[in-house]
């Protein structure tokens, strides 16, 4: 080729393959050479509307024995009224469940009907919805005191009675560490008699404690405006069914 020819023409090349080159920097990239596939989207935790739809779809199972009459009905909060906590959070009656929105801290029931003082058994099913503290205060009359079981407190795992000899549920002899789960329902049991505190999670005794001789009371606070007979959570919301009550006449396991 006639060199004359030739130069100017792999200028011309040279030219707009430059051109091409800083064109192609803005193009957005398709893909880097042998990345990973996507991840898929992490899931996210269920919202406290979608654990109460859940919760309110699995069957109850009706506690072992006879003789038990409910608290509540499952369509209002008739036969109780909301404890008037500083800061409460809210209560509410839906698909037959009693939820409870956390409060800060606390949020709660008090039974109004008469209760008895000693001799009798109480039975519920508790869940946690959202929190990290306990879900379930119960709080209950032991002969002309108080005393209040507590699930899950103490960051969402301890289980004991508050208070024996003024020692709360994390320093006494009932105190144990047990892991719950959110959106499980738990049933819980209690038993007061003459002598004697009992309670079950499930099939598992965390509290088989004689209190004769012994100081029992509420802890010093708010929980004391659940008293006689109440139900309360501690930054948690919450929800409950099935409460149900019976008179019995001894201890389900004597000493």
């Amino acid at each position: 080729m006639n060199a004359k020819l030739f130069l100017p023409a792999l200028a011309l090349v040279v030219v707009l393959g430059l051109a091409g080159c800083e064109s192609s920097r803005y193009e957005p990239s398709t893909g880097l050479p042998g990345a990973a596939p996507a991840l898929p989207p992490i899931p996210q935790p269920a919202t406290e509307a979608e654990v109460l739809v859940r919760a309110a779809t699995q069957p109850v199972t009706p506690p072992d024995g006879e003789g038990w009459r409910s608290l509540f009905d499952g369509k209002s909060l008739a036969g109780w009224r909301v404890t008037n906590f500083q800061e409460g959070g809210g209560v509410e009656v839906r698909n037959g469940l009693l939820t409870f929105t956390k409060g800060d801290p606390f949020v709660g029931v008090n039974c109004t009907n008469k209760m008895p003082k000693v001799n009798y058994e109480v039975v519920l099913d508790a869940m946690s919805v959202s929190g990290g503290d306990f879900f379930c205060g119960l709080t209950f009359p032991v002969r002309d005191s108080f005393c209040s079981l507590i699930v899950g407190g103490w960051g969402g795992s301890v289980v004991g009675l508050s208070s024996l000899d003024g020692a709360d549920a994390s320093e006494n002899e009932t105190t144990q560490f047990i892991t719950f789960e959110t959106g499980r329902w738990y049933r819980i049991r209690l038993r007061v008699t003459e002598h004697k505190i009992e309670a079950w999670i499930e099939q598992k005794k965390v509290v088989d404690v004689m209190i004769t001789g012994r100081k029992v009371s509420l802890r010093i606070g708010e929980i004391m405006l659940s008293k006689p007979f109440g139900l309360a959570s501690y930054s948690t919301s919450a929800a409950f069914r099935g409460i149900k009550i019976r008179d019995v006449s001894e201890p389900a396991s004597k000493e």
